[in-house]
């Protein structure tokens, strides 16, 4: 079957690897055809319907994948974890093991696990598409939990289609989203933190460390039950909940997926299920992720499609996820990982390095996710700039709808770090925010939660340091304070203002949060001291944080209100390095930006579209902890001279020093 190959008609650079973007389209034909056999994807993929434990109307029904496997038994609860006959699985076609009980025969609450025995020894295991799992407090020990409910949760907002066009993200994390220093729950960010995210204006909540993990501070990345909402935030249900009002408020759900790797532990993950450590993952050289210490999935293997692509469709259906970001893209796209690699040329992504069947599985996914719900959101994390990855998959392309500008939080921390203020060049700023795939939408960012761990800084942090600590009463005039809101207020609407798909912030840093991000460990006393949002330091009212928040709200609501805002291209108006003064037009929108650090300027000549111009967002205004250096009622009109051309007119301005404005033409 034959593809467009619009990716190569696009890009005309590509055309030497015709043949390898041919390839890869044909390869996932092929392999869709394989284990569909001409079905749809989503009834492949639906493996949590079969696999797992599942109440019946009398009866107990468990079903697991285990080939090699010689005996299965339950254990748990019910039988004083005890080997049990009443309680032993017996074997189907093709390793599946199965067992029926009564209804008597365990209750709802009860822990259990699989007691599996193999040819070369047995252990505890956990079943490996459980929906439930709990960890002991004392033992940190996990066991699965029979899960049945007498009530069902269910949705009120079952037609919910998200809203993209600018897909506004806000990046969050259960567990830290509250200010007391614990693991915060489902409920308390539905109730408390969900109100704050609907009223900043984003329509989109990309949810961290959903997927059960054994330790609290791999950030979720470290996943060992991929069908199980973690516990430590509360029930299924409370989870479902908490999805179906933000629903209710207008914002999509997108869950940060990781289905890269999986972690190592025997007993609470896939390692050695059934005593093969072949079963869901290589068993060569790449069976080990060097950098990452995990498990690197086959995904040549059909099961391993069928657990995988199963777990796309199960978050979709059961809990009304609206769509996914894929984490480690980049680790799954080439054998090396994508480590060590400069990827300089196209040359780079075509040579042998990459993992046809990994690349092979993304693209069946996302065919997957946008067959069970045509307005889903999928989004891959990815640096190395593979063309093709949101392309539609008819293009020749792999299918995400946005990949993560990787390249912008690093340039700011870059530029923050190595530059004087005099040297920030609009010219400089503009290639590294707009440079990107005619073809491809992405999703920009200033800084991510990456950017908070502990061992790196937040912006804020990077720009006020310590003096943070001393300086951020509102009656306190500090230089370098005043300097680092000016300049966190102009990074983030430079970024927001030009991107070409999406736009990402994550918890706390829309108001300069300091300090960074580090889980409770060994290392620093077990404390949750920096694994929380202290949203007081926004509300209190005292504190400069309360601008920084109004102004993030007041940029996200401005671009919100723009109907098709990302379908809108940026041009360039002005990009002056010596003046350093950086303009662009966006449908009626005309943003301007002055990085200078001391220099404001009177009458400055834009020249742009005719028209009467009206300030409507300055972040240089007092609400905004600026200094209120303009008049924001004054309306501004061009006029023309005789160096006027292509039908534009001058527009004068004044424009103060490390300030950026917005102007509505009419």
């Amino acid at each position: 079957m034959k593809t467009s190959l619009k990716l190569i008609k696009n890009d005309p650079w590509l055309k030497p690897y015709e043949a390898a973007i041919q390839g890869r389209y044909d390869y996932a034909c092929y392999k869709e055809q394989q284990i569909t056999q001409g079905k749809a994807l989503s009834e492949f993929a639906n493996g949590y319907l079969y696999f797992g434990l599942h109440r019946l109307e009398q009866t107990w029904v468990f079903r697991e994948w285990a080939p090699h496997a010689s005996q299965i038994y339950l254990v748990g609860d019910f039988n004083q974890w005890q080997k049990d006959e009443a309680y032993a699985l017996r074997r189907l076609e093709n390793g599946v093991w199965e067992g029926i009980f009564p209804a008597e025969a365990m209750q709802h609450g009860q822990y259990y696990k699989m007691l599996v025995i193999w040819p070369e020894g047995e252990g505890l295991r956990l079943p490996a598409w459980g929906r439930r799992f709990v960890q002991d407090e004392a033992t940190k020990i996990f066991s699965a939990q029979v899960w049945h409910p007498q009530q069902e949760y269910k949705f009120q907002h079952k037609d919910f289609k998200a809203k993209t066009n600018p897909l506004l993200i806000y990046e969050c994390h259960i567990g830290m989203a509250q200010e007391e220093e614990k693991v915060g729950s489902y409920e308390e960010f539905r109730t408390q933190i969900l109100p704050k995210i609907a009223a900043n204006g984003y329509n989109a909540i990309q949810i961290m460390a959903i997927q059960e993990h054994p330790y609290y501070g791999s950030f979720g990345y470290h996943v060992s039950n991929f069908f199980a909402a973690s516990s430590r935030f509360g029930t299924p249900e409370e989870l479902k909940h908490l999805i179906d009002d933000a629903h209710g408020y207008g914002i999509a759900v997108i869950m940060d997926i990781v289905h890269s790797h999986a972690v190592k532990n025997t007993e609470e993950g896939l390692g050695l299920l059934d005593g093969d450590p072949g079963q869901y993952f290589h068993i060569d050289h790449r069976r080990e992720h060097p950098a990452w210490d995990s498990l690197c999935f086959n995904y040549e293997k059909t099961e391993v499609l069928h657990f995988l692509l199963s777990n796309c469709q199960f978050w979709m259906q059961e809990y009304h996820f609206d769509g996914f970001r894929f984490d480690g893209v980049t680790s799954m796209l080439y054998k090396s990982h994508g480590l060590g690699e400069s990827f300089n040329g196209y040359g780079d992504y075509f040579n042998l390095n990459q993992d046809g069947d990994a690349i092979c599985y993304l693209t069946l996914a996302n065919k997957l996710i946008h067959e069970v719900n045509p307005n889903a959101i999928t989004i891959a994390e990815e640096v190395s700039g593979m063309p093709g990855l949101a392309v539609k998959f008819k293009d020749g392309g792999i299918g995400f709808d946005y990949r993560m500008a990787m390249g912008i939080p690093d340039y700011w921390i870059k530029i923050i770090k190595e530059r004087k203020d005099e040297d920030w060049k609009p010219g400089d700023i503009w290639w590294e925010l707009t440079n990107r795939r005619a073809d491809e939408k992405t999703i920009s960012y200033a800084e991510s939660h990456d950017q908070a761990l502990v061992g790196d800084k937040t912006i804020i942090f990077r720009l006020i340091d310590a003096d943070m600590y001393w300086h951020m009463n509102c009656d306190d005039d500090h230089f370098m304070v005043n300097r680092g809101i000016a300049l966190h207020k102009m990074i983030r609407l430079l970024t927001l203002s030009t991107i070409n798909g999406g736009y990402l912030n994550f918890m706390g840093n829309e108001f300069g949060h300091p300090e960074w991000i580090d889980f409770p460990r060994e290392g620093n006393g077990w404390s949750h001291k920096y694994a929380r949002r202290q949203w007081s330091l926004a509300d209190n009212g005292f504190l400069k944080y309360k601008y920084l928040y109004a102004f993030d709200k007041a940029m996200i609501q401005l671009i919100k209100k723009v109907r098709g805002f990302a379908n809108k291209k940026p041009i360039q108006r002005c990009a002056n390095d010596g003046d350093q003064i950086l303009a662009f037009e966006r449908g009626n929108l005309l943003f301007v930006f002055n990085l200078h650090p001391h220099q404001s300027y009177e009458g400055y000549g834009i020249m742009t579209q005719a028209g009467k111009y009206q300030c409507i967002l300055n972040s240089d205004a007092p609400q905004f902890g600026g200094f209120g250096l303009t008049d924001d009622k004054v309306e501004h009109f061009t006029h023309s001279d005789e160096n006027c051309e292509f039908g534009l007119e001058w527009l004068k301005l004044y424009i103060p020093a490390r300030s950026a404005m917005v102007f509505k033409r009419s």
